[in-house]
């Protein structure tokens, strides 16, 4: 699916956008009243100066973070950050998720509504980096939240170079990133049943051996330098709009160093970006749930010194 270019906010404006429609109508679920803002025409002024400029058109239904970078207008002012309404405002009651478009584009955390125009003014001014709010993020991906701390929190210093977009693909996506133990990644592979002729783990599985208990993951292999060193913040934008990618897990350094062979699986829709570090044979399990709408991605991001609920089974 392609989208169109984002408006052109003014200097003073941040983009507040509407991603869920029904019947061609934005759904805002209750956040315009919780936000507490004063209305002006197409703008709401909130915390007394910061503008946001609301964008209701349905081209823009099903807008995700990570693609939220491709769309912003070329030759205005540089903008740091902008803000999506998406399904889980609408209809969760969640917090706006604000987007990373200087640091690592694409990348997003959430925010309480009613702290919305506070956390935009220190970001716009400069007294809030878009590392700090992801440093201060909670297990459900909120700034500051009450869900307790990552265990594995999201790395904050991206290597600034580029990476090419990653292949479009309906299902999982299974990125390798560390390059240093070619051992490791053959037996990772083995692991996950092996590749087949076109590039796929878990591909051709007899569904009468499969243990849904430890759910095998189907996922494309990408085997290709140009990602090394890819950070979990990075991923959302690389994933092209044509597909709903489930996830993208990556085989870093982690995942050759420790038991288990983690994988660092990556967020692409609640909170763009969060990784949740998983022992390599359930990874299966969480893109399995999430395919069906069973789970929600932050119920397999380990809480700091909690055990989580795979171990304790």
């Amino acid at each position: 699916m392609a989208f169109p270019t984002l408006p052109q906010p003014a200097p003073d404006e941040v983009l507040l956008v509407s991603t869920c429609f029904r019947d061609g109508a934005p759904l805002w679920g209750g956040l315009l009243n919780e936000i507490r803002g004063r209305r002006e025409g197409d703008v709401l002024v909130v915390d007394g100066d910061v503008r946001l400029r609301l964008v209701e058109g349905p081209a823009w239904n099903s807008l995700h973070g990570g693609n939220v970078p491709a769309v912003v207008p070329d030759g205005g002012p540089a903008q740091q950050v902008a803000v999506l309404a998406d399904t889980s405002v609408a209809y969760g009651g969640d917090g706006p998720l604000l987007i990373d478009l200087a640091g690592a584009p694409g990348r997003g955390v959430r925010v309480p509504p009613a702290r919305l125009g506070e956390v935009l003014a220190a970001v716009t001014s400069g007294a809030l980096t878009f590392d700090q709010l992801v440093r201060d993020m909670d297990v459900f991906g909120m700034y500051q939240g009450e869900g307790g701390r990552p265990a594995f929190p999201a790395p904050t210093a991206p290597p600034h170079r580029a990476f090419p977009a990653l292949p479009a693909t309906d299902a999982a996506l299974l990125v390798r990133t560390c390059f240093d133990d070619e051992d490791g990644w053959r037996a990772l592979l083995a692991d996950l049943n092996g590749v087949d002729e076109e590039g796929w783990v878990g591909a051709n599985l007899d569904p009468d051996e499969i243990d849904v208990e430890n759910h095998p993951l189907t996922a494309r292999v990408v085997d290709d330098r140009a990602f090394e060193g890819l950070q979990p913040g990075q991923v959302p934008a690389l994933v092209p709009p044509e597909e709903h990618t489930t996830l993208v897990a990556l085989a870093d350094t982690r995942t050759f160093a420790e038991a288990g062979s983690p994988l660092t699986v990556v967020d692409l829709y609640d909170t763009p970006g969060q990784p949740a570090v998983l022992p390599c044979d359930k990874v299966g399990s969480l893109a399995c749930n999430l395919e069906i709408a069973n789970m929600d991605f932050h119920e397999f991001v380990a809480q700091k010194d909690v055990e989580p609920w795979w171990e304790a089974s």
